[in-house]
């Protein structure tokens, strides 16, 4: 199976999902079969790529109440090398249901050895917004934990939470557990509220921040309109050039040689 990586943080509006789904497409661009897995239950990744409840042939709710097979309900989507678990959690029923199944800590981890995932290089898990309950589970079952942030003093409180949660999570589910980077997102350069945070986040964080830095850029804002990822809705757009640099950065980070299997850049389209 391919690496896990969980994109998760405490704390709503910091292009958490955006993260999650233009990551998974920039790994798509570079040939790295990827699975999206949608954990929220708003269903935003599902939203996002176009998905409606209504043509579900089955969702990540299915899967962990062991209805149907996780293999029957992933989702083939526009790029090739992209597949999605979509997540449908619209009612009520639904949502207390997933209470008591998260229960299990480790009901996701024994779902994911699968064998039929392990065609996949990445599977990238995007959770909502709180860590308890389907966090947990999502954690548990992860190699790494990629943490978008903005700017603000309630990021800094988020990633001190979410710091002390990791530590809980490797000391009683998930010792392998580790953090694949802080990732700035919505990054504007010149600002005071930028500086102010990049100060806070080298002085306690220094050495897990991300090379790469995602603009605040309208494209990738627009693209969920269209039901697609930046790539493939403006691969020039400043945006979509931060997220194939992600990938970049994530591959070559995670290579064994150190070198990039495969160069990633606008000239792929």
């Amino acid at each position: 199976m391919g690496k896990i990586i969980a994109v998760a943080v405490p704390k709503g509006g910091v292009g958490k999902t955006a993260t999650a789904v233009n990551l998974a497409a920039s790994f798509a661009v570079a040939e790295k079969k990827t699975l999206l897995i949608d954990f929220d239950p708003s269903g935003a990744c599902s939203t996002y790529l176009g998905f409606d409840p209504d043509n579900f042939k089955g969702d990540i709710f299915d899967v962990l109440s062991f209805t149907t097979h996780i293999s029957k309900v992933i989702h083939q989507t526009e790029l090739n090398n992209l597949d999605i678990v979509p997540a449908d959690f619209s009612n009520l029923e639904r949502e207390e249901r997933l209470n008591r199944l998260t229960s299990n800590t480790n009901i996701f981890r024994n779902i994911l050895t699968s064998i039929e995932l392990m065609v996949y290089d990445y599977i990238i898990i995007d959770c909502p917004p709180y860590l308890k309950g389907i966090t947990t589970i999502a954690l548990a079952a992860s190699n790494s934990l990629l943490i978008p942030i903005k700017a603000g003093q309630f990021s800094i409180s988020a990633l001190k939470k979410i710091f002390k949660y990791i530590e809980f999570i490797k000391s009683s589910f998930n010792p392998k557990l580790e953090v694949e980077g802080i990732l700035l997102t919505m990054y504007e350069s010149n600002t005071k509220a930028w500086t102010l945070t990049k100060e806070k986040l080298n002085e306690n964080y220094g050495s897990y921040i991300l090379k790469t830095v995602i603009p605040k850029n309208i494209a990738i804002t627009e693209s969920e309109f269209f039901s697609k990822p930046a790539v493939l809705f403006n691969v020039k757009a400043k945006g979509s050039i931060a997220y194939l640099q992600l990938a970049n950065e994530i591959i070559q980070k995670n290579s064994p040689d150190g070198e990039i299997k495969k160069s990633i850049s606008t000239n792929s389209f």
